[in-house]
């Protein structure tokens, strides 16, 4: 197969020249370094790749350098000035090389032509990735000219095309299609070039070049190849912190940089300083934290954290920001506990006296350096550790500004004035809850009068709904959905659950967080249909019933529910304060009922109110009052026979009447109230 010749003068402007296809450099994620050099140099057969031959003359004082195939009569001639060919050697591979693969016959050549710079090479240092933020591409160029050139100024321009998709064409892009930054150079001899990268094109391969000038000579790069998403440098992990653990080791903790679209693995180096050991090491780890055991008091610890891709290539981040933690002479851990009533709990501790790590067997506990704390209540962990035990704990009782109770490590008849904090709270909460008459939401009251109210702490109502009716004993599940509940008037929390599933577990309890830790109240389960309050009956009635002398009293019963119910019914004579009487009916069916009263002249109140006969759920509200009426009595034609006897005292200005009747016995109850009229008027006010 014979292959045209082409023959192309090099000029000043930037040109990539490509033979075939995907031979373009393939960006690594550590740094490579680009190196251009005359072809008198010892360095020249490296630059030329493998089926290339070089053929160099003298013409007035100016190098002519031609390069040809072998296995074709492709050739570049006339070059009237030195001619520098670059290439990119990387820290894995010291070999220079043109091209991705070195396959014969797919080569990459860039040259430049220059009258300068002529007895030897210029190098850079080239390191790229895509920023934390997955926005822009960043090419840092670092300069490693030797002097006289070291105080050039550069000019660093890249040019970049990010293709659809890179098909087998034998050509890459045209010089057309692609588009050229400015690179900042404001740094001495280091460049920074950002590339935009839209975020759905992450995965395409983005194909760049370099233009370098420097002291009025221009150098080029080959063609570089790269996936953005391959070349992530993440930003440093963030919130590193440390903290001593209760098992007594010091956990250092971070978190994952924001955006990163993949796990990282992270990095972590510390330095121990200490009077008795100095000690620093490096370890990787996949977790956002790590434990570093056999902490000492009065130590100081220093670490950083950079976190990389976990799987596949990538860049490590930045280191962060130094984090220094310091431990004390006497170390507690936990430091504090915040716990419930009836709970155990344990404290240890490390003592350091006087540059010297106490023996445990020497460490005696005390509580609020008023109370010793009884020997069998120690164990000893270790030679340097002590561990004391406190069982069923009662309520801790607040003592002026101070809501905790001190716990004191002591060297036998001293104490360090540092101490830890033991905090018991009674979490005993009682919810309430009860189902409307309409079975169309729940309502759940609680109140916090019960606990100590303890600063910086929240609390929350939080549940689980089981899909049918309730466990016989409720337990907390690891998960489960919050409520929003807000304070009423009264004191109480108030949530409502709407809509409702009646026959549906709805297992509650009160949450209390705070930055010691979280407690919970115990669990309790709610069936909807078993809380319903139903709606009061209707349509009440009372009357007096003239001819058998009774109050009867009727009413409805509501809708919902549709269990039976039971009726309680209350009455008396109506005034400012009724003194009222009870009256329960079991009967389901009954809608009324006929009570004796002792005064049929009076006037009556009565209320009803309803709950299901089964004892589940609860009293509806009493209906609205119910008044009887005193209806008049016609006079009879004829009247009864009667005598009366008067007699008095009339200094005391007092009459007294008796009158002697003779009554039918239809008159009775017109008899009785006339009576009961006179009697009002003759002993009136």
């Amino acid at each position: 197969k014979r292959c045209q010749k082409v023959e192309l003068f090099l000029q000043m402007n930037f040109i990539c020249v490509i033979t075939a296809f995907n031979l373009s450099y393939p960006i690594t994620p550590w740094r490579f370094k680009l190196s251009c050099m005359p072809p008198n140099s010892t360095y020249d057969y490296f630059l030329l790749p493998a089926g290339l031959s070089k053929n160099t003359s003298n013409l007035n004082g100016h190098y002519e350098t031609a390069v040809e195939f072998n296995s074709s009569d492709t050739h570049f001639s006339n070059l009237s000035k030195t001619t520098f060919h670059c290439c990119f050697r990387s820290e894995q591979d010291r070999n220079c090389s043109l091209c991705a693969d070195n396959i014969e016959g797919k080569t990459f050549v860039s040259t430049v032509n220059s009258s300068v710079f002529q007895q030897m090479g210029a190098n850079w240092n080239i390191q790229c990735w895509l920023k934390g933020d997955l926005k822009l591409f960043i090419c840092y160029v670092e300069s490693l000219f030797k002097n006289p050139f070291k105080n050039y100024k550069h000019k660093v321009h890249l040019l970049y095309v990010l293709p659809e998709v890179l098909e087998d064409s034998p050509l890459v892009p045209q010089k057309g299609s692609f588009q050229m930054v400015h690179c900042n150079c404001s740094v001495h001899e280091r460049c920074e070039c950002l590339v935009p990268v839209p975020t759905a094109k992450l995965n395409d391969t983005l194909l760049m070049c370099l233009k370098i000038t420097s002291g009025g000579v221009i150098f080029q790069s080959p063609l570089m190849s790269v996936q953005p998403i391959n070349m992530v440098k993440p930003d440093p992990p963030l919130g590193l912190r440390m903290e001593i653990t209760d098992d007594g080791n010091l956990k250092i903790s971070w978190s994952s940089p924001p955006l990163v679209p993949f796990p990282l693995q992270y990095e972590v180096k510390y330095s121990e300083n200490s009077t008795t050991v100095i000690r620093e090491a490096d370890k990787i780890v996949s977790a956002t934290s790590l434990l570093v055991d056999g902490i000492l008091p009065g130590s100081s610890y220093e670490v950083q954290v950079r976190g990389k891709r976990l799987d596949g290539p990538g860049i490590w981040s930045d280191w962060s920001t130094p984090h220094v933690f310091t431990t004390q002479d006497v170390i507690y851990f936990p430091p504090k506990i915040l716990t419930s009533v009836g709970s155990n709990v344990s404290f240890h501790c490390i003592y350091k006296n006087e540059n010297k790590i106490v023996s445990s067997k020497k460490i005696v506990w005390w509580m609020n350096l008023a109370e010793k704390i009884p020997q069998s209540q120690y164990d000893v962990v270790s030679d340097h550790v002590s561990k004391v035990t406190f069982f069923n704990l009662n309520e801790t009782k607040p003592r002026g500004k101070f809501t905790y109770d001190a716990v004191y490590c002591c060297n036998e008849h001293e104490c360090h004035h540092r101490y830890a904090e033991l905090y018991v709270i009674d979490v005993n909460i009682n919810i309430s809850c009860e189902t409307d008459g309409h079975l169309t939401k729940m309502t759940c009251r609680w109140s916090t009068n019960t606990i100590q109210s303890l600063a910086g702490s929240t609390l929350q109502l939080r549940y689980r709904r089981s899909s049918l009716y309730c466990f016989d004993i409720p337990s907390i599940h690891r998960i489960s959905k919050p409520k929003d509940c807000y304070l009423q008037s009264d004191g109480f929390y108030e949530c409502v659950f709407q809509p409702i599933f009646l026959l549906s577990g709805y297992t509650m309890w009160i949450r209390i967080n705070h930055p010691l830790g979280s407690l919970d109240s115990p669990p309790t389960c709610v069936l909807p249909d078993s809380v319903v309050k139903p709606l009061p009956p209707s349509s009440v009635k009372a009357e007096i019933i003239k001819n058998i002398g009774l109050l009867k009293i009727s009413w409805e019963k509501p809708v919902f529910p549709e269990n039976n119910l039971q009726f309680q019914i209350r009455y008396g004579l109506s005034g400012k304060e009724i003194q009222w009487k009870m009256y329960d009916v079991y009967d389901a069916k009954s809608k009324s009922v006929s009570l004796p009263v002792p005064d049929l002249c009076a006037v009556y109140a009565v209320q009803v109110r309803c709950k299901r006969s089964d004892g589940l759920g609860l009293w509806s509200n009493w209906s609205n009052p119910a008044y009887t009426v005193v209806m008049d009595i016609k006079v009879p034609m004829r009247g009864p026979e009667f005598w009366r006897i008067i007699n008095g005292d009339t200094m005391k200005k007092e009459k007294n009447v008796t009158l002697l009747l003779k009554v039918f016995p239809i008159l009775t109850l017109f008899l009785n109230c006339i009576f009961i009229l006179l009697k009002n008027l003759l002993h009136g006010p």
